[in-house]
């Protein structure tokens, strides 16, 4: 009885919560912990999706490493290289443009930021019309009209079948459709900063704009940048409809712009070779982890 009664009362007093939280925890087992699991158990066989999964060990993981030329000449280090360069630029980008949204008064402040947030949203419909519209390669694209139209040019540039231009573009696509919702969320904490710890610093010396954000705004909004830090990384491994959305093709011309999700769709939907493809992502999910642990030692509460 005494037990019946302390659970009854625990029911009573905490299971409405417990109620509302099972659900979160249902969707996030089966859509995350039960694929992780299975991709990361099938990583270790050979399945096609017809037979049944053989078990190789470690074979896949070494093939990857030592046979699998095209992901270590290309998809790896394209892969670090957008990476780098859309996840902190993308990231430093959103955060100064917050910062500058900040300083406007409400209504045009809320006018910029919907303009900067929608183009995350439409991501793949602007890549399909502006972008392979701006970037065409015959002689009626806009970026090829004009540079001929100024005798730069001669004759017009494929610049989505390029190897040689492919990457860059789809760095600047992605740094032009960073500002998703990592950057509301760094909008939102800058403006919950209050103004009172501004004014105590200018009280006592503080007289520089660069000051008053590394020393104010940067520690008083950690939880937000830490958001945005994880966001921008998450967003910069998974990319991979960019390039073939852009090029028109998978693998991107001459691997140029072929990332470690292109890699996982190559092998996995189209080969069929899915116990491979599970190695692939589990590799792509142990450098997320590493980099958004970094970003949780650089922005994380301290305890």
């Amino acid at each position: 009885m005494p037990i019946r009664g302390s659970f009854q009362h625990w029911l009573k007093k905490e299971g409405s919560a417990y109620a509302f939280l099972s659900f979160y925890g249902i969707l996030f087992i089966v859509f995350i912990v039960v694929p992780v699991l299975a991709a990361f158990l099938l990583s270790f066989t050979f399945f096609d999706a017809i037979q049944a999964p053989r078990f190789l060990g470690l074979d896949n993981y070494i093939s990857l490493v030592t046979q699998d030329d095209t992901f270590m000449k290309y998809v790896l280090p394209n892969t670090i290289q957008f990476a780098v360069i859309v996840g902190p630029g993308g990231y430093a980008f959103a955060f100064m443009l917050a910062w500058v949204l900040a300083q406007l008064p409400k209504l045009p402040r809320t006018i910029f930021a919907l303009i900067l947030y929608s183009p995350s949203m439409t991501a793949g419909v602007a890549m399909a019309v502006v972008w392979k519209a701006l970037f065409s390669g015959d002689q009626t694209g806009y970026l090829n009209a004009f540079l001929m139209g100024t005798g730069l040019l001669q004759q017009p540039i494929q610049w989505l079948q390029s190897p040689q231009y492919l990457m860059t573009i789809m760095i600047i696509v992605s740094l032009w459709s960073s500002m998703g919702i990592g950057f509301l969320a760094m909008l939102a904490g800058i403006l919950e900063i209050s103004p009172e710890l501004y004014e105590a610093a200018a009280m006592d010396g503080m007289s520089s704009r660069w000051q008053e954000i590394f020393y104010i705004t940067i520690p008083s909004m950690k939880p937000q940048m830490l958001f945005g830090a994880v966001m921008s990384i998450v967003g910069a491994f998974q990319a991979g409809s960019i390039g073939v959305t852009l090029s028109g093709s998978n693998p991107t011309p001459q691997y140029a712009g072929q990332l470690i999700v292109n890699h996982i769709e190559d092998y996995g939907f189209l080969r069929y070779e899915m116990g491979y493809a599970a190695a692939v992502s589990v590799v792509l999910l142990l450098m997320v982890l590493f980099f958004t642990r970094l970003a949780t030692r650089l922005f994380g509460s301290e305890r």
